[in-house]
């Protein structure tokens, strides 16, 4: 029984024709799970071919989750699932409701023949780096959200350089790799620039910046605007406990902290774009009706999972930036 054919001069590469024949075997049933696939060795000689080639073809196998090596014992049928030609590793920080609109655009984006494996480092370096070891080797392509953590870049750069894509947060050590990203510097400060004629009739800036899993980008973009237009500014680490005084605007990344100002100004009976503002950060539908609207600096998730999809779909590698804007509503 036939499992792997190569032929000569027919213009297709031979790492090819043995992934081809190995899918065929499958799908015609003569490969089923868990039987063994002849060893690299047998093919070598077979075929007169190199180690190097025969590798090629089983390694893309193994990516895409058609086949597993055991040490010293050889290589075996995981999936008969043949039509999956790319299997990709979506590594998030945690899950929240813009996570879930990139990750249900990149999803639709990519279509049939995909096969999307999610995971969650929420945060934690040793969590993270355990993922990653645990991919290395098993996937086609890597998206991987580094967040602020400071042995990210490291970890990264052990996966295969050319399948590594990053995605909402990247930084000086991660410019070789493509990226689809928030520039959270120049953001908050453009959108502060745009809303600085509502600004004006506040008497003092203040950032909530718990500093844990916020971008560093936020504070800079914040700082910058208030020090380049001469505004009274704060920046704070937490609200608990705190009196809002009148003339006040609070820019909130967090939406727990976008909940208790609001409701420690309703127990001060204090009226949002009156006598106090709000910007949030990220928008949602729910932000559009809360307290008659709440003004928000916000990109497009839904276009950051699309051009992901895109990106490795095309096999591209670039770095993008992706748009924001402020939308302005009551609260300012």
């Amino acid at each position: 029984m036939k499992i792997i054919s190569v032929q000569e001069n027919i213009g297709i590469p031979k790492y090819k024709q043995i992934i081809a024949t190995i899918e065929k075997s499958i799908e015609e049933g003569r490969l089923k799970k868990d039987d063994k696939l002849p060893s690299v060795n047998k093919v070598c000689l077979e075929f007169t071919l190199s180690r190097d080639t025969v590798l090629l073809a089983y390694n893309e196998l193994k990516k895409r989750g058609i086949i597993y090596a055991i040490a010293g014992k050889g290589c075996y049928v995981k999936s008969v699932e043949t039509k999956i030609k790319q299997k990709v590793f979506l590594l998030f920080d945690e899950l929240n409701i813009f996570k879930e609109d990139i990750y249900n655009a990149f999803l639709k984006s990519l279509g049939k023949g995909v096969q999307v494996d999610i995971f969650f480092h929420h945060f934690n370096s040793q969590v993270f780096q355990k993922l990653v070891n645990d991919a290395n080797g098993n996937y086609t392509k890597y998206v991987v959200m580094p967040t602020n953590l400071i042995e990210a870049a490291a970890i990264i750069k052990t996966l295969p350089v050319e399948e590594v894509y990053i995605l909402d947060q990247t930084n000086p050590e991660l410019l070789s790799f493509p990226a689809v990203y928030q520039n959270h510097r120049e953001d908050i400060y453009k959108g502060l620039q745009k809303g600085k004629g509502q600004l004006k009739k506040y008497q003092k800036l203040i950032l909530i910046f718990p500093g844990f899993r916020e971008p560093i980008g936020m504070k800079e973009g914040f700082l910058h605007f208030c020090q380049q237009g001469d505004f009274d500014y704060e920046v704070i680490s937490d609200f608990a406990n705190r009196t809002i005084n009148k003339g006040e605007v609070y820019v909130i990344p967090d939406d727990r902290d976008l909940v208790h100002v609001i409701e420690t100004s309703k127990k001060q009976k204090l009226k949002l774009g009156l006598d106090y503002g709000i910007i949030s950060y990220n928008d949602t539908p729910l932000k559009k009706i809360v307290e008659n609207g709440i003004t928000t600096i916000s990109t497009n998730f839904e276009a950051m999972g699309k051009i992901l999809a895109q990106m490795i779909l095309k096999n591209k590698h670039q770095q993008i930036e992706n748009k924001s804007e402020l939308i302005l509503r009551h609260s300012l």
